[in-house]
């Protein structure tokens, strides 16, 4: 099959039909909608939002269970905690996200925009507040007409103090996956909270009051760039919300009882109510648009609409190309295959690292000064820094050693105790008679080895190489 069979055609309606698109000065008036998607879209986008609020006061072995702790450098994610050094899994987390995302896309089109992004979710909790407190959509138009009142001031002033509020909330939520959430609701409530936190809490809230309440689908069409790169995924077997032209054109008004063949029109009764309950304020009906998030407003008003008249439902579905053609619709297809193979070797990865995360850390830095001293017995002595990690939550001892070299002599603490989440700094030393080494620079492996651990547990032991010097080279 080549390129040109594979991409969906673009179709000029410019002046074919009449466009309902709203022309208030930009503003949107969504009017409210019931239906099976809706409900779909409602339960996923408050279980979403429950998990996102709740997040922060999930508690796990006394502890934050979800704390991203970036001013001391570690991620506490449940009973796992996350350092600079195990970041890849960030990276490849991102990869299989991305890569999810792209297959999705290919297959159910923007249903992620829809059902789960934050802004739309966010937005239609905004829209929420203004159908109970301004009214339905034509009443929120009369009374943005209107001249200002007493009616229409505590309106908008409920209005925006309900939007403000879901805003401060929104953003304090947020801020309390990086600062403990206690801590910053305690510090904000008796404004004893520092400026950074306070600052960020504040830029969040703003950001979301903007973007649900004000901007809207200006961020969707504007700037997002998932929405305009998405088409590029698409093609004549993604499922998209499309109107069945075939069935419905012509349009036109007529009564229930009135045949639409004898009329000359189709299933379509211009009724724009697919117009009204957009929230992106696109008229389906001129096709496929980068504006459409997939929502299925109109797929639920239009099939209301078809149940009045005595039609068929799925004039507005979700559909692909091919069927609206009355061709086959593949759906597992080269392109959708490769990407949930790319997704699931991601995956693969990151469970594979993420499951061999090392509950504790050790790094070796050598004196920087010179690579050996002699002592006054005329022994050769090389200094080492060692960088301790307990990545667990608990108090951990450690057991230290040296291997490489059988005449290395141990100066300094060989055991030590690390407290849960700690970094330590022990200072050793190396000594060696030069008479009985056989080279001027020697590998040695530092082993660090959990106190009272199974030996066969391959995450009790660590180790570490490093050289031993006993002359320049």
């Amino acid at each position: 099959m080549n390129d040109k069979n594979k991409q969906i055609d673009i179709k000029d309606v410019t002046g074919a039909v009449r466009s309902h698109r709203p022309t208030d000065e930009g503003h949107i008036y969504v009017r409210a909608q019931k239906g099976q998607w809706q409900r779909l879209r409602k339960l996923m986008g408050w279980f979403f939002m429950l998990l996102f609020v709740v997040g922060p006061w999930l508690s796990w072995d006394g502890r934050q269970a979800i704390l991203l702790d970036i001013e001391h450098q570690r991620f506490h994610i449940f009973g796992s905690t996350i350092w600079p050094q195990d970041l890849t899994l960030l990276a490849l987390l991102f990869m299989v996200a991305a890569f999810g995302l792209f297959f999705i896309t290919t297959f159910l089109g923007r249903v992620w925009c829809g059902y789960l992004c934050p802004q739309t979710v966010w937005t239609f909790l905004f829209i929420w507040f203004e159908e109970k407190l301004e009214g339905s959509a034509n009443k929120r138009r009369q009374l943005d007409k209107s001249p200002w009142s007493f009616n229409k001031l505590w309106r908008k002033t409920a209005k925006h103090l309900a939007w403000l509020t879901v805003s401060l909330f929104t953003g304090f939520t947020f801020i309390a996956y990086f600062v403990p959430a206690a801590e910053l609701g305690l510090g904000l409530l008796t404004f004893s909270a520092s400026f950074w936190p306070a600052f960020w809490v504040l830029f969040f809230a703003f950001c979301t009051y903007g973007n649900a309440g004000w901007m809207r689908t200006i961020m969707c069409t504007h700037m997002c760039p998932y929405s305009r790169f998405q088409s590029a995924m698409f093609d004549k077997d993604t499922y998209t919300v499309s109107y069945d032209s075939e069935r419905g054109e012509k349009r036109g008004p007529r009564s229930r009882k009135a045949d639409p063949g004898q009329l000359g029109l189709g299933d379509c009764i211009d009724c724009d109510m697919c117009v009204q309950v957009c929230p992106a304020g696109i008229d389906i009906r001129d096709g496929l648009q980068y504006e459409c998030i997939n929502c299925g407003a109109c797929v639920d008003a239009c099939d209301q609409t078809m149940e009045r008249m005595g039609y068929a439902k799925g004039l507005i579905s979700y559909t692909t190309e091919h069927k609206l053609r009355h061709k086959e619709t593949h759906v597992a297809r080269p392109k959708l295959i490769g990407y949930g193979v790319v997704m699931a070797l991601m995956l693969a990865a990151f469970v594979y690292m993420a499951s061999s995360i090392m509950p504790m850390g050790i790094e070796v830095i050598r004196d920087r000064n010179q690579l050996y001293r002699e002592t006054t017995e005329g022994l050769v002595e090389n200094t080492y820094t060692l960088k301790i990690i307990n990545k667990t939550l608990e108090q951990e001892t450690y057991q230290l050693r040296v291997e490489g070299m059988d005449d290395l002599e141990w100066i300094g603490p060989s055991e030590v105790t690390v407290q849960a989440g700690e970094v330590l700094s022990l200072p050793i030393s190396l000594s060696a008679d030069p008479y009985l080494l056989s080279s001027p620079v020697g590998d040695i492996t530092f082993v660090m080895s959990r106190k009272g651990a199974n030996p066969d547990d391959r995450k009790a032991s660590l180790q570490t190489e490093s050289k031993f010097f006993s002359s320049a080279r």
